[in-house]
Order: structure tokens, then sequence, then C-alpha cells
């Protein structure tokens, strides 16, 4: 492991096991943001102006850049093998505060997720709650490294590939459109409204 890594590792890592509402908040942010996620774009989807049809297509496609971001982390992590922290680092050296299966690391499969579901909502909704959505990102990349289950390499490749695959989602996504009115047309929004 890079020196980088090891260094910033500890610094994040040493905070965990003196506070329990810290280790306890940084547990369910890494474990449980792809549900946080979920939560916030149904209720985003259902809680948007009835018209509002721009936005609900940016969650719709948040959800496909989403699973792009997994599947070039399931790609690349098939190519390169990176063990996980609590695997090469001398017991007593580290606190695990969740429990992993020592399988690969690089890249972070919840950094790559968040940054995607969060990227592909810049410019397109409410910047207030496109800022939340990144903040959770944020949130997870250190709650990942906090816990003792990735190094800060994994979590900042994971942001990239994250950015990236929103960026790429917008640019192929027309096909997506389609699928966005049906979920239009089912709940009655956008051009679908009623009264």
């Amino acid at each position: 492991m890079s020196t980088f890594d090891v260094a910033l590792f500890y610094v994040l890592n040493s905070q965990a096991g003196h506070h329990t509402w810290l280790d306890g908040l940084m547990s369910s942010v890494a474990q449980d943001s792809v549900e946080i996620y979920a939560i916030a774009f149904i209720a985003l989807w259902l809680l948007l102006p009835k018209r509002e049809e721009g936005p609900r297509h940016a969650l719709v496609v948040a959800v496909f850049a989403g699973i792009l971001a997994l599947l070039v982390n399931l790609i690349i992590s098939h190519i390169w093998f990176r063990p996980r922290p609590f695997t090469v680092l001398a017991a007593g050296t580290f606190t695990e505060v969740i429990p992993h299966t020592p399988d690969a690391s690089f890249p972070s499969d919840h950094a790559s997720g968040s940054f995607a579901l969060a990227s592909a909502t810049w410019g397109k909704i409410n910047r207030r709650v496109a800022a939340g959505l990144t903040g959770l990102a944020v949130l997870t990349m250190i709650a990942r490294v906090y816990t003792g289950v990735h190094w800060p390499t994994d979590v900042l490749a994971g942001m990239v590939i994250g950015v990236f695959a929103g960026r790429v989602i917008w640019k192929i996504g027309a096909p997506i459109l389609s699928l966005t009115r049906i979920g239009l047309r089912i709940f009655h929004f956008g051009r679908y409204a009623r009264g």
C-alpha cells in the first residue's frame, strides 16, 4: 500500500471506537447509504411539484448511473484484486467498526454508487437537494475508511467512477426518457398530471 493510503487511513480510522454516537452514524452511512438514497429518491419523486418532469427524469437517470458505476467496479475488481485494510494491517493497529468479507477493496462500490447517484442530479434538480445528495456521497466516502473497510484511494477512485458514470449516462441516456414517461404516466405527474 502507498504511504498516502496508510497514513490517511490511520488518520480517519483512529477516530473510530472513541464515541459511540459517531461510530453508530458512520456505521449506518457506511452500510446503508444505498438504502438512504433509495428512500430520498422515492420521497423526491413523490414530493416534487406534480408537473415537474425534468427533476424526475434526473432521478431515473441517476439510478442508471449507479448501475453503470457498479458494473465498471465489477470489471475492475475482477482484473485487479486489492486486499482490504483489515486483511493486511497488523492486528491492534486499527479499529474495525463493521464486519466485512475480505473481497476486493478497490474501487469502493458504495462511493461509486453514491457519487453516480449524486452527480447525475447536478444541474438537473434543486441545487440544495443536489448538494445534500453530494454531501451524503462525501460522508459515505469518509465512513467507508473510518469503519476500516476501505483504503482512501478506494473511495477516491469510487468518486471518479461515480462522476464518470453520471456524465456518461446523461450523454447516452435519451432512451431512458421513455422509462421516465412510464413512471410519470403511472403516477399522473408531469404532462400526465390531472387537474
